[in-house]
C-alpha cells in the first residue's frame, strides 16, 4: 500500500469517527492516533482537497480546509473499509537508539547510559500518557462503539512502554556489569 494510501486511510478514518475541521484533524491525529501512528501535517490538506475532489468526503462552511467541516461520505465509508481490509504495509525498521547502542564502543559507557536513561524516561511518560487515554476512553460514552477498539491500541502502548522500561532497566544493569568488569 503506498504511502498515499496510508494518509487516505488515517484521514478517512478520523473523519469516520466524527466530521472535523482540518485543523481538528491535524490535532486528532497526533493528539489521538499519535502512540501507534504519524502522519506529515503537509500530507493532511492535500489529502482532504483530493478525498473531496473524488466524493470520498464532503467540505460544510467555510471554503478553506481550515474553517471547513469535513464528513465521510457513503463512498467514502466504502473506500475506508476497502482501505483496512489491504495488507498492511511493512515499514522498515529505522531505530537510532538501536543504531548508536550497535556502535557503543565508539560511543561510550556513559553516553550509552544516558541514551537509554532517557528512552526509559520516555517510556514512562508514554506509560502515563496511555492510562490518561485509558480514562478518558472510559469516560467518553458517546464514542462506547469504538472504545473497545481504542482500547486495543491503548493496551498495545502500555505493553510496549512496559517492555521498553523492562529493557531499559536490563541494559542499564549489564552496562553497570561492564563498569565492574576488568577490561
Amino acid at each position: 500500500m503506498a504511502r498515499s494510501s496510508q494518509t487516505e486511510m488515517a484521514v478517512l478514518g478520523a473523519l469516520s469517527v466524527e466530521p472535523m475541521t482540518g485543523y481538528a484533524l491535524r490535532e486528532a491525529i497526533r493528539d489521538v492516533l499519535g502512540h501507534f501512528w504519524s502522519e506529515s501535517f503537509g500530507q493532511i490538506y492535500p489529502t482532504l482537497n483530493d478525498l473531496e475532489a473524488r466524493g470520498l468526503v464532503a467540505r460544510t462552511g467555510g471554503a478553506r480546509a481550515r474553517s471547513s467541516t469535513f464528513a465521510v461520505t457513503p463512498d467514502g465509508a466504502r473506500r475506508l473499509r476497502e482501505l483496512l481490509g489491504q495488507p498492511i504495509q511493512e515499514v522498515p525498521p529505522r531505530n537510532g537508539l538501536m543504531l548508536r547502542l550497535f556502535f557503543g564502543r565508539t560511543l561510550g559507557v556513559d553516553a550509552c547510559r544516558e541514551l537509554i536513561a532517557a528512552t526509559r524516561a520516555d517510556a514512562e511518560r508514554r506509560l502515563r500518557e496511555m492510562d490518561r487515554l485509558a480514562a478518558e476512553v472510559a469516560g467518553e460514552p458517546q464514542y462506547s462503539a469504538d472504545a473497545p477498539f481504542w482500547r486495543l491500541t491503548i493496551a498495545a502502548g502500555r505493553h510496549t512502554a512496559e517492555a521498553a522500561i523492562a529493557w531499559a532497566d536490563e541494559s542499564l544493569a549489564a552496562l553497570d556489569d561492564m563498569d565492574r568488569s576488568p577490561s
